[in-house]
C-alpha cells in the first residue's frame, strides 16, 4: 500500500507549534507518546533535533509511529559515489581573499540522481563540533530509484533553481518548484524525485543551530516571512517490500546499507520537528520610503543563530521583486566590505547590482572584508538615472551569509566554471575629482 496525503498550510516548526497527523485513522496514540501497545502494532520512535534538555522554546522533537523500527538495519559500509561532496573542516586548498564567481552548473550527460549530483562549492566550521555550513549545488536528471538519503551532519535547506523536485520523506511529501524553498531536518530520510526529468538548485547544509525566523525588533509584529505561510506535510507512508539502499552522510563521509523494505513507513507523527516548505513570493519585503539603501538584513528569511547575538552561523537572505522609492539615493547595493562572508546564487532573472556574468544557476563568493558592490555598468546606470518610483521585477537572488570565512573546495577553485575575469567587472571606474 502506498498512501499519500496533501500538504496543508501550517506555521513554521520550532515556535511552540505542535503538529499531529496520521495517514491511517486511529494510528496516533492518545494521551501517551509511547504506550505499551501502539495502535496497529506500530513502533513508537522519538526523533530529536535538539538535546533532550534544550529549553522548551528551542526544543525540537517529534514522535513517529512506523511499520518497523529504524534500528533494524545491517552495518553501513563506505559509499563509492558522491565524488564531489565535501564537509567541514574545509582544508583542501588555502582560503583565498579573492572574489569568486562561477558559471551555472551544467545538467549531467549521464544518468545522475540527486545524491550523486551534489557538488560542494565550499563551506566553513566543522561537522564534528556542530558549527558552520556546507554549500552545495545539485544537478540531476533522474529520480532516486530504490534508494533514500539522509544527512546526520546537518539540516538541509534546498533552493531549487531549475525543474521541480519532490522530496518523499519519512514525515510526508514536499513538492518544490523554483521560487520555493524546502528544509529537511538532520537525520530525516528521503527520496528525491524529479517530475520534470532534470533539476538544478542550491543546498545549504547547516551544521549549527536549526534555522528559524529572525526576530523582528523595531519592525514590529508583522513583516518578512510570516509563520502562517510555511507548510508542513501530512503523514504519508509506503508499505513496500523490496531492496532499498540507504545512503547516509556521517562526519563528512557517505555510507551505505541495504534494507528489505522502504524506510519511508511512518504512518503517523506528532511534534514540532518536521520538513517544511515556503514560497518566496510570499515574503513581505520591508524597505525605505525616504532615503538611503537599507541593509540586506531586512531581506532575511531564516537564520541559524550562533552564540554571539545578532551574528549568525548562517542567514538565508533573498533579493525579491520590490519597489524602489528612496529619494536622492544610490539604489543598488552600495560598495561595502563585510565582517560576514557572502555566497550568492540566482534563481531567475538578473541581479540589480550586476549587469552581466551572474547567471541563473551560477554563484559568487565574497569573503570576509573583500571589497565588492555594483559593477561599472550598474554604477553608471544608477548614478545617472532620473529617480522615480521603480519596481524591480522578474528576479530572485539569494545569499547564504555566515560569520565564518567560506572556504572553497579544490573543485570550486579549479573548475572551468570559475570566472577568472570576475575582477574585471570593477575595472574602469573613474577617479573622483576633489
Amino acid at each position: 500500500m502506498n498512501v499519500q496525503a496533501q500538504i496543508t498550510a501550517a506555521p513554521l516548526t520550532g515556535f511552540g507549534n505542535h503538529f499531529a497527523t496520521e495517514a491511517a485513522p486511529g494510528a496516533l496514540p492518545i494521551g501517551r507518546n509511547s504506550p505499551q501497545k501502539v495502535p496497529f502494532g506500530l513502533y513508537a520512535e522519538q526523533l530529536s533535533g535538539t538535546a533532550f534538555t534544550a529549553p522548551r522554546h528551542e526544543n525540537r522533537r517529534s514522535w513517529l509511529y512506523r511499520l518497523r523500527p529504524t534500528a533494524s538495519h545491517k552495518p553501513y559500509r563506505p559509499y563509492g559515489g558522491g565524488k564531489l561532496l565535501r564537509s567541514g573542516p574545509f582544508d583542501e586548498v588555502p582560503p583565498s581573499p579573492n572574489r569568486l564567481r562561477w558559471d551555472p552548473l551544467p545538467i549531467p550527460a549521464e544518468p545522475t540522481d540527486w545524491v550523486d549530483g551534489l557538488v560542494t562549492y565550499g563551506g566553513n566550521g566543522d561537522v564534528a563540533v556542530g558549527a558552520g555550513i556546507g554549500i552545495h549545488l545539485y544537478a540531476a536528471n533522474r529520480s532516486m530509484d530504490d534508494r533514500v538519503f539522509y544527512s546526520a551532519d546537518g539540516e538541509l535547506l534546498v533552493v531549487p533553481q531549475q525543474g521541480r523536485i519532490t522530496f518523499a520523506t519519512e514525515l510526508g511529501r514536499l513538492d518544490l518548484s523554483p521560487g520555493e524553498i524546502g528544509a529537511i531536518p538532520r537525520g530525516i530520510r528521503f527520496r528525491a524525485e524529479l517530475p520534470d526529468g532534470a533539476a538544478r538548485g542550491y543546498v545549504c547544509e547547516n551544521y549549527g543551530a536549526p534555522f528559524k525566523l529572525p526576530d523582528l525588533g523595531p519592525i514590529g509584529a508583522n513583516g518578512l516571512a510570516n509563520p502562517r505561510d510555511f507548510e508542513t506535510p501530512h503523514a504519508w507512508f509506503e508499505d513496500r517490500d523490496g531492496t532499498v539502499e540507504v545512503v547516509q552522510k556521517f562526519q563528512g563521509r557517505l555510507w551505505t546499507c541495504t534494507l528489505d523494505h522502504s524506510p519511508l513507513d511512518v504512518v503517523a507523527w506528532h511534534g514540532n520537528l518536521a520538513p517544511y516548505k515556503y514560497d518566496l513570493a510570499r515574503f513581505n519585503t520591508i524597505n525605505t520610503v525616504s532615503y538611503d539603501h537599507s541593509d540586506p538584513s531586512i531581506f532575511t528569511v531564516l537564520t541559524s543563530p550562533s552564540e554571539i547575538a545578532g551574528t549568525a552561523n548562517c542567514d538565508f537572505v533573498i533579493f525579491p521583486p520590490r519597489w524602489m522609492v528612496a529619494e536622492d539615493t544610490f539604489r543598488p547595493p552600495w560598495f561595502h566590505r563585510n565582517v560576514m562572508s557572502e555566497f550568492m546564487g540566482l534563481i531567475h532573472g538578473a541581479y540589480d547590482a550586476k549587469e552581466g556574468g551572474f547567471a541563473p544557476g551560477g554563484a559568487s563568493l565574497h569573503n570576509q572584508m573583500a571589497g565588492h558592490g555594483p559593477d561599472l555598468a550598474s554604477w553608471e546606470k544608477a548614478t545617472t538615472m532620473a529617480l522615480a518610483p521603480h519596481k524591480i521585477e522578474n528576479t530572485m537572488a539569494f545569499m547564504f551569509e555566515s560569520r565564518w570565512v567560506i572556504r572553497p573546495t579544490l573543485w570550486a577553485a579549479e573548475t572551468k566554471l570559475c570566472q577568472l575575469d570576475y575582477d574585471d567587472c570593477w575595472a574602469g571606474f573613474p577617479k573622483a575629482t576633489v
